[in-house]
């Protein structure tokens, strides 16, 4: 059994089945209980994180920020820039914070990640 816990997320995977810690229970893109103008990219298709992000400027959102870690910084990037150029041409990038996150795994030992912080404004 491996643990995977930052200050993000914490996910425990067991005998191939993934659980979440049901603070952290997901709706859409967005996690409750976090700022409802971050979406949090993962595994889904490019798209619908897209269609989360015109939603929340539909609902008035003055920004909305997009984040990602390691392998999903690239797809991070992508989701910032269709909506940019295909659905609201009027968004911009008011910002991009870059970090590193360490993770802790069960066995102790810790490995780093890069994360990425897009923010767009309307």
């Amino acid at each position: 059994m491996e643990q995977t816990q930052t200050t993000n997320t914490q996910q425990t995977h067991e005998a191939g089945h993934e659980t979440q810690d049901p603070r952290l229970e997901t709706q859409g893109a967005r996690h409750e209980g976090k700022d409802p103008n971050t979406i949090y990219i993962g595994k889904k298709g490019v798209m619908g994180y897209v269609l989360a992000v015109v939603t929340q400027f539909n609902n008035n959102s003055p920004e909305v920020k997009i984040k990602a870690r390691g392998n999903m910084i690239s797809r991070a990037v992508d989701v910032a820039e269709i909506v940019r150029h295909r659905f609201l041409t009027s968004a911009t990038v008011k910002g991009i914070h870059i970090s590193t996150e360490e993770l802790l795994s069960e066995d102790g030992t810790k490995s780093k990640v890069s994360s990425i912080e897009i923010v767009l404004t309307k």
